[in-house]
């Protein structure tokens, strides 16, 4: 999918309607390209108008792709992980995809495989002073928005964290502890993506080698180290919630394990009880001349020996806390 909007006189965001800009001679300038999974002629189109190389517009499109600053001579290329909510039968999950923009002289390109809020903040008006023509404000914008939504996914990992965590007291059941397993793989990627945005953010914020593609004003620079901040705090707070989250996940675990011995050792403990009536029945049983033999009160009797000693085990075994 395409989009391209610009900012008009009146500071307000407008979309370029497809036949304007698929009409020959169009000109990119100061305008936001947005593709989102783009296809191979969707990518060969843009490359046509902005110049910029396919392999370029495709980089962001590898999941596997690191987090990272490409300078070359006409365009600079800023690659970063952005968190992914995606809903599940009965909970959400997260997970993190490349994000890449590149910028030109002319114009800012964003690559992404889905259609995020961190991008669709810019697009609904929710960010200030935004506009396509200010493109380092922009870029740190988007850098500021991925950081604000990572600290704001992460709290929705601690309550849905919180709220398992209490039906698992209620009851231990598989549900609970896969939704559990998976939060706690949601906060691996977050930490591994939150520590290669780091190291962008590290370099943007040095300035050096960045090319001129990248040109920091003071307010620009101010804002960018609010970015740093927030990354931070991201990265501390993911931290946190993973380690507790471990050690939630162990502790249970270790509950789950322990109930499972407890039960072991009642089953045990009552077995133990009922094989004394069963021992000595089988040796009443016998075809042999036994005690009590032709006596019609010797049934009771035996009765009697077999409940009298089962008691005696189980309050020996009560008291040893085995049953």
């Amino acid at each position: 999918m395409i989009e391209i909007f610009r900012t008009n006189a009146e500071g307000k965001l407008e979309t370029v309607l497809e036949e304007v800009y698929s009409a020959e001679g169009f000109s990119p300038k100061d305008c936001w390209v947005n593709l989102v999974n783009p296809s191979d002629k969707e990518v060969a189109f843009i490359s046509s108008v902005t110049g910029v190389e396919e392999d370029v517009l495709k980089t962001p499109l590898d999941d596997e792709e690191r987090s990272r600053y490409e300078n070359e001579d006409d365009y600079g290329l800023v690659l970063v992980d952005i968190p992914v909510i995606e809903e599940e039968a009965a909970y959400y999950s997260y997970f993190t995809i490349p994000l890449g923009a590149v910028i030109k002289n002319d114009c800012m390109i964003t690559v992404c495989l889905k259609d995020t809020a961190v991008l669709r903040d810019f697009t609904r008006g929710r960010i200030r002073n935004f506009a396509t023509f200010k493109k380092t404000r922009f870029l740190f914008q988007i850098l500021y928005n991925l950081a604000a939504k990572y600290l704001a996914y992460l709290k929705q990992i601690d309550k849905a964290s919180q709220r398992i965590q209490n039906e698992l007291h209620k009851s231990t059941r598989n549900k609970e502890l896969i939704q559990m397993l998976d939060l706690e793989n949601s906060l691996v990627y977050f930490s591994t993506s939150l520590t290669g945005n780091d190291a962008v953010i590290t370099r943007l914020l040095s300035g050096k080698n960045l090319g001129s593609m990248i040109k920091m004003y003071e307010e620009d620079k101010d804002l960018l180290e609010d970015v740093a901040v927030e990354t931070k705090q991201a990265m501390e707070m993911c931290s946190i919630y993973r380690d507790i989250l471990s050690g939630t996940m162990d502790a249970y675990a270790s509950v789950i394990s322990n109930n499972l011995n407890i039960i072991m050792k009642v089953l045990t403990s009552v077995t133990l009880v009922i094989s004394v009536p069963t021992l000595i029945a089988s040796f009443w049983g016998m075809n042999t001349g036994v005690p009590f033999e032709g006596q019609s009160w010797g049934f009771w009797v035996v009765l009697g020996i077999s409940i009298v000693i089962s008691l005696v085990l189980a309050v020996f075994l009560h008291r040893k806390k085995l049953l």
